[in-house]
């Protein structure tokens, strides 16, 4: 038997392509809003920052733009788009569409739902709690993609799943500008999970036009609804 001087170290964990390191890292700063729209990203400060060379930035950038969160500039750098007012209102016109009729049909819920939808409220109650916007803004987005699954129709959970980023993004402004909105968003959500939990689905319905209405105005700039 070898010693424990002898015994074979454990081989080092492999890490990601360079280029999906810088994706990763651009796509994160982009929507957590460390990166801001309009910043001008450079391929230098990239490549020193994830500790790689130039060449998988390129390729990171490529994708990104692709993805419609950079716009390339030849010998410049990477321009973080703003979050535009007609992707705004879009975005909250599909979410409209999409998680009425979902909510609706996913009533009466199971309760393998109404237990998800519990566990990922008191996770949004633990990241108010501890002020991580990026992770309250994650569960915000999951708790409605649970309901969205539970229709139980594909094609719009595959949509609804192309609108993430997006969401994410949105949902990270919305709380910088209104830290108070987590615990709004918390209220609306329970109010949604209750109605579930009764059977109602007009009242279920109400309750997310109502929520989706008020995140509209607050990422159109307009204050906190009353």
């Amino acid at each position: 038997m070898a010693s424990p001087d002898t015994a074979p170290a454990h081989p080092p964990t492999k890490q990601p392509p360079a280029a999906d390191r810088v994706y990763r890292h651009v796509k994160e700063g982009v929507l957590e809003r460390r990166y801001e729209g309009g910043s001008l990203l450079t391929e230098g400060e990239l490549a020193e920052a994830v500790g790689v060379s130039r060449t998988p930035v390129r390729e990171a950038l490529l994708r990104l733009e692709t993805e419609g969160l950079l716009r390339l500039y030849p010998k410049k750098g990477a321009l973080v788009l703003p979050v535009s007012a007609q992707e705004i209102a879009d975005v909250v016109e599909t979410r409209r569409l999409v998680e009425e009729y979902t909510v609706r049909r996913a009533v009466p819920a199971a309760p393998a739902l109404l237990d998800r939808l519990a566990d990922l409220l008191e996770a949004q109650r633990g990241h108010a709690e501890a002020g991580d916007l990026a992770a309250f803004a994650v569960a915000d987005r999951c708790f409605h993609a649970e309901i969205v699954r539970a229709a139980g129709n594909e094609i719009l959970s595959r949509l609804y799943d192309q609108l993430r980023d997006r969401q994410l993004r949105m949902g990270v402004a919305v709380m910088h500008m209104h830290p108070g909105r987590m615990d709004r968003n918390l209220a609306e959500h329970t109010e949604i999970h209750e109605a579930l939990r009764a059977g109602d689905a007009d009242r279920a319905a109400a309750a997310v036009l109502g929520h989706l209405g008020r995140v509209e105005l607050l990422v159109r700039g307009g204050g906190e609804p009353r």
